[in-house]
């Protein structure tokens, strides 16, 4: 349906809808974003949740990102540059929100929390910046630089609802991994992906750094 849409807009000048733009955004933020990789960590912070309560949180996880990256897609350079924060800053900051997170599920500290609390685990961490982190972020920005032509930014949209919608789907029936796991195997899950997840806010940090001292050593 989607080759249908974007073969049928080729040929109409200007507006003409970016097919390669298209896949390189879809390709790039499906790699980015990762929605079978996602399912280890949502299912970590909302194991305890009712079928009911995981399903709202799926979608609003996804909603949270989706707002977040068109968000930055429109003024995220402009508010960026008016703040004063650079790309590695968002990064780092981002790091250490995981960081945190990642603590949590080692030490099984997200087995207390109450149900209010539960219940913005969809907003922070999952949407972001697990979801909509750093990198979706930056990339976001980089292609709607790129973009020159109405049919650009169309092709950037499409591409974005794609790859959320995808993210959707995949968070959405993370509960038959529930059943299969039971809470014993939910448990050890969570533990993983605390350690897999310490390692991403690592990593993050550690890029951040590096643009920083490649920064300083060029002035």
């Amino acid at each position: 349906m989607i080759t249908a849409i974007l073969e049928g807009a080729r040929g109409r000048g200007r507006g003409a809808v970016d097919a390669r733009l298209f896949g390189e955004v879809l390709v790039t933020l499906f790699v980015i974003i990762d929605p079978p990789g996602t399912v280890p960590m949502f299912l970590a912070l909302t194991g305890g949740m009712a079928a009911a309560e995981r399903a709202r949180a799926a979608w609003q996880a996804v909603a949270v990102a989706g707002g977040v990256i068109v968000g930055f897609a429109i003024a995220g350079q402009q508010v960026l540059a008016y703040l004063g924060i650079t790309l590695p800053a968002l990064q780092g900051a981002g790091g250490l929100l995981l960081l945190l997170v990642a603590l949590e599920l080692l030490t099984g500290r997200t087995d207390d929390m109450e149900r209010p609390t539960t219940a913005n685990v969809a907003l922070v961490p999952l949407g972001t910046p697990l979801l909509a982190g750093p990198g979706a972020i930056v990339a976001t920005i980089l292609f709607v630089q790129r973009a020159r032509t109405p049919g650009a930014y169309v092709a950037i949209g499409l591409a974005v609802l794609l790859v959320l919608g995808l993210l959707w789907v995949t968070l959405r029936f993370s509960g038959l991994i529930v059943r299969v796991l039971r809470r014993g195997g939910i448990e050890v899950m969570t533990r993983i992906a605390g350690l897999f997840l310490a390692a991403i806010a690592v990593q993050l940090i550690a890029d951040a750094i590096g643009e920083f001292v490649a920064t300083y050593r060029s002035q």
